[in-house]
């Protein structure tokens, strides 16, 4: 074939997403019904029912185009942060809104800086548009942000910062998070990560929209696919100011966020007492799981989102051979040999009775 692509881009491995129930179901002869999926931090209590009902009211509209701006989501994201509306950008989960950055922001040759074991995402991202990833050592398998700072040099376009991290559950303070905002030059723009803020306890909670008001430099991203239980819909939003949402909407494409998309996420986003539920349920089988573990003997990273990194083994087959002796029974986890992780597996939290299996199925396999 004489067709040709940058080398950057033929370098990249396509992300792996966590394995489909469909696809076990069909490999091993199993109903659905007995498989269990605890692989991708979805939330065990599927979607909220206020967003199935706005979906329902949307569907005889779905012959038209969905709303470009998404006016009524931003409306709903303005009333819940307090930000104008030219501050909100909204994305095919967040996802779409870490690549817009690297698309708006960077240049081939151009400095990307992010932590050792943090989101598959920022390395995919940056590598397909030919910048170059400066990955800063992790620190008890969490950021380092006096090292990533150390860093930055005039090349330096952006960071990447996760808070809680994915995949290891770690999680950095609003101190050390501001006094890292406070030091980065104005030229680098920081993409703070916050995809599974809505599962921390309250006494951790920080208003990280209000330091968007305070760096102009400051992008923040969320997601509506975790605790708020729509990762089949695809929505994320980014807040940042208006320099920044302008550049991220030149490069956004088109109607990225679809009519039951949008319709759902203005639902669930007001929808407090599923989200309280969805916190409280993931704070109770967190802490069993957790529990279950230091009791097996096994190391594991305590964790400030819905799933928990934990060590199966002291080999570099352990991640993957403990991976596939649990799919023979029907269970399905997730490996992070591609974090740099081969001694672990990622474990999401499910419902009291999927974690019940899983952990029976570990003693065995183990």
């Amino acid at each position: 074939m004489s067709v040709q692509a940058p080398g950057y881009i033929r370098a990249i491995a396509p992300y792996q997403p966590g394995k489909p129930i469909s696809e076990l179901a069909r490999e091993l002869g199993l109903a659905e019904s007995e498989i269990v999926k605890l692989a991708s931090n979805e939330n065990p209590l599927g979607m909220p029912e206020s967003a199935k009902q706005a979906m329902l009211k949307e569907i005889s509209e779905l012959g038209r185009y969905p709303d470009g701006n998404g006016f009524a989501l931003k409306q709903a994201v303005v009333n819940k942060y307090d930000v104008p509306m030219g501050w909100v950008t909204l994305g095919n989960g967040s996802n779409d809104i870490l690549e817009l950055a690297a698309r708006a922001f960077l240049a081939p040759g151009d400095q990307v800086i992010y932590a050792q074991h943090s989101f598959a995402v920022y390395a995919l991202a940056t590598q397909a548009v030919g910048a170059q990833a400066i990955v800063v050592p992790a620190k008890d398998l969490g950021h380092d942000l006096p090292a990533m700072l150390a860093a930055i040099t005039p090349q330096t376009r952006m960071v990447f910062v996760a808070n809680p991290n994915n995949p290891t559950g770690t999680f950095v303070t609003h101190q050390e998070v501001e006094a890292f905002l406070s030091a980065v030059p104005a030229h680098v723009v920081v993409v703070l990560d916050e995809a599974y803020n809505e599962y921390l306890p309250p006494e951790l909670r920080f208003d990280s929209v209000g330091w968007v008001k305070r760096f102009p430099n400051l992008i923040l991203s969320r997601t509506m696919s975790k605790a708020y239980g729509l990762a089949g819909l695809r929505v994320g939003f980014a807040v940042a100011q208006p320099a920044l949402t302008d550049l991220l909407n030149r490069v956004r494409q088109p109607f990225n966020v679809n009519s039951l998309a949008q319709a759902a996420a203005v639902a669930a986003i007001q929808d407090q007492d599923f989200l309280q539920r969805s916190f409280e349920l993931n704070r109770t089988e967190l802490d069993r799981m957790q529990a279950a573990f230091a009791g097996l003997g096994l190391r594991y990273v305590p964790s400030f989102a819905n799933f928990v990194l934990v060590q199966v083994g002291q080999d570099d087959e352990a991640g993957m051979r403990v991976f596939n002796g649990l799919l023979k029974l029907g269970v399905i986890v997730r490996p992070v040999n591609n974090y740099g992780l081969p001694r672990w597996l990622r474990i999401s939290v499910g419902l009291p009775e999927e974690n019940s299996r899983f952990l029976e199925a570990l003693k065995q396999v183990l």
